[in-house]
């Protein structure tokens, strides 16, 4: 029985986190579930270990806008009518995917040139870092770049993935070749 967010004993090598249950189909899942007039396209959706992603586009404004201010506070207000007006129907739909793929659902949405995410969660990362590091998180820290090192930790990241996004692509890429090889094993039979 798989189960998530438990650890398990993995013998000599000590704890382990139990596994999850593939996400692969999720894509195909939400597609099939959400209601068909809440995005004007598929909506992008984001798999990790903890957590899956829903953001969808909303249809455009169609007012004019005397400048950029005005329409991004237009873009946000029509964000925030779609979050409070869909509020009981995605927590119905993140309960049923929680379930089958044991990962808590965010959500978000974006309009023209607004973004904005919703019930995202935030994992605590445990790390261990030398000096050299911490002067690093420190640095940002001290400039105002962030408030904390768990902040200046997360705007590395952020940046890394920003500037290795095509590296970290090939790298997905090559790991679900591996995982797929890996699920079909040697033939031994012979």
């Amino acid at each position: 029985m798989r189960t998530h967010g438990h650890r398990g004993w993995k013998g000599r090598g000590g704890w382990q986190q139990a596994e999850t249950p593939s996400a692969e189909d999720a894509a195909a899942w939400f597609a099939g579930r959400l209601p068909d007039d809440w995005f004007v396209s598929a909506p992008e959706i984001t798999v990790d270990r903890e957590e899956i992603l829903i953001v969808g586009e909303l249809p455009p404004l169609a007012e004019e806008f005397g400048d950029d201010a005005a329409r991004a506070a237009a873009e946000s207000g029509r964000i925030s009518r779609f979050r409070e007006d869909t509020r009981d129907k995605r927590i119905e739909i993140a309960r049923q995917a929680e379930h089958r793929y044991q990962r808590k659902v965010a959500w978000g949405a974006h309009i023209g040139g607004t973004r904005e995410l919703f019930t995202t969660l935030s994992v605590p990362v445990m790390t261990r870092l030398r000096q050299p590091e911490r002067q690093v998180l420190d640095t940002l820290v001290d400039s105002g770049v962030a408030r904390s090192r768990s902040e200046a930790l997360a705007w590395a990241v952020r940046l890394v993935g920003q500037h290795a996004e095509s590296w970290l692509t090939e790298l997905r890429a090559a790991m679900s070749k591996v995982d797929d090889l890996r699920a079909k094993g040697p033939d031994l039979e012979g």
